[in-house]
C-alpha cells in the first residue's frame, strides 16, 4: 500500500513516522516545503513538490488546520488520485465540511473518511489514538492498515460526517473536564493542600480522569508544555458551537470555554497546554 501524508505538525509528524515504520509511507507534503523535505530525508521517502506527487498513492492522509485547508487539499487530490483510492482526514473540522469533501471525491470514484482523533500528541507519539471514523465501510476496510499503524481504537461511527460529529462531542467533554479539574485544583491550592498528595488522592476516586492524571501535577507546577494547545481547543470549540446551535442544545460549557480560552489567547498563552486554564481559575 502506497500512502501519502499531508500536514506534518505536532500530530502529523509522528503519525507519518508510524506509517514509515510499517513500510506504508511513500511521500509527504506540508505547507512549508522545507519542513517536508527535512522530514522526507529523515524518513527516507519522497517530499511532494506538488499535488502530482501523490498520484500513485492508494491512500492519502490529511492532518491540517482548518476547514478551508481540507477542502483545498481534497479539490486538488481529486484531480490526480485514481478511482478506488481513499483520502483520510484526521483534521478537526465541521461535519458539513466532511460531507462536502466526501461528495466531491465521490464524483471521481475516490473514497473519503472523516477520521478525527483523540489522544493528543502523546497518543500520536505512542501510536495509541482513538480514531472516530465517518464514511463508507468499504473505504474504511481499504484504509484500515494505515489507521492501525497508530490507533489504539478504530470505531466506524456511521456515514460521512459522523466522525466529525463524534469529535465535536469529544471536545465538549474535553473542555468540560478541563474546566472542572482546573477549577478544583485552583481551589485546592488556595486551601493549602499539598499537590503531591492531592492529585493522586483525587485520581484514585470518582474524580479520576485522564486530564487529571496527565496534567494535574504539571499544571500545579506551572508547567504548561503543550500536549494540546489552548488555541487549538478554542478553534475546535468555535466549530462545535455552530453545530450545537444547529442542534438546539444548551451550550453552557462550550460558551464558557470559548470565552476562557479566548482570554488565554489574548493574554499570550494560546500556545500553552489546555491546562493553562488554571491561570484564570486562580483569580
Amino acid at each position: 500500500m502506497r500512502t501519502g501524508f499531508i500536514g506534518l505538525g505536532a500530530m502529523g509528524q509522528p503519525l507519518a513516522g508510524h506509517l514509515q515504520s510499517r513500510g506504508l509511507l511513500s511521500v509527504v507534503g506540508n505547507r512549508s516545503a522545507g519542513k517536508a523535505e527535512r522530514i522526507a530525508t529523515d524518513l527516507l521517502v519522497r517530499a511532494a513538490a506538488g499535488v502530482d506527487d501523490f498520484s500513485d498513492c492508494d491512500v492519502v492522509v490529511l492532518c491540517v488546520s482548518a476547514d478551508a485547508d481540507v477542502l483545498a487539499n481534497v479539490q486538488a487530490l481529486a484531480t490526480v488520485l485514481a478511482p478506488g483510492s481513499v483520502v483520510i482526514d484526521h483534521s478537526t473540522v465541521a461535519s458539513e465540511t466532511a460531507k462536502k469533501a466526501h461528495a466531491l471525491l465521490a464524483q471521481s470514484g475516490i473514497g473519503f473518511l472523516d477520521a478525527p482523533v483523540s489522544g493528543g500528541v502523546e497518543g500520536a507519539r505512542n501510536g495509541k489514538l482513538s480514531i472516530m471514523v465517518g464514511g463508507d465501510a468499504a473505504d474504511l476496510e481499504k484504509a484500515r492498515p494505515v489507521l492501525e499503524a497508530y490507533a489504539l481504537r478504530i470505531t466506524h461511527m456511521g456515514g460521512p460526517g459522523s466522525g466529525q460529529a463524534t469529535k465535536a462531542v469529544n471536545q465538549v467533554l474535553v473542555a468540560g473536564i478541563a474546566q472542572a479539574v482546573c477549577e478544583g485544583l485552583a481551589l485546592g491550592e488556595k486551601l493549602g493542600l499539598a499537590p503531591d498528595l492531592l492529585v493522586p488522592t483525587l485520581a484514585a476516586g470518582a474524580a479520576g480522569n485522564w486530564f487529571l492524571d496527565k496534567r494535574g501535577a504539571t499544571m500545579l507546577a506551572d508547567n504548561f508544555t503543550p500536549g494540546f494547545k489552548s488555541g487549538l481547543l478554542h478553534k475546535d470549540l468555535l466549530i462545535v458551537r455552530e453545530m450545537a446551535r444547529a442542534a438546539g442544545i444548551r451550550s453552557t460549557v462550550i460558551d464558557q470555554s470559548i470565552a476562557d480560552y479566548g482570554e488565554l489567547m489574548q493574554r499570550g498563552f494560546g500556545d500553552e497546554d489546555t491546562s493553562a486554564l488554571i491561570r484564570l481559575k486562580r483569580g
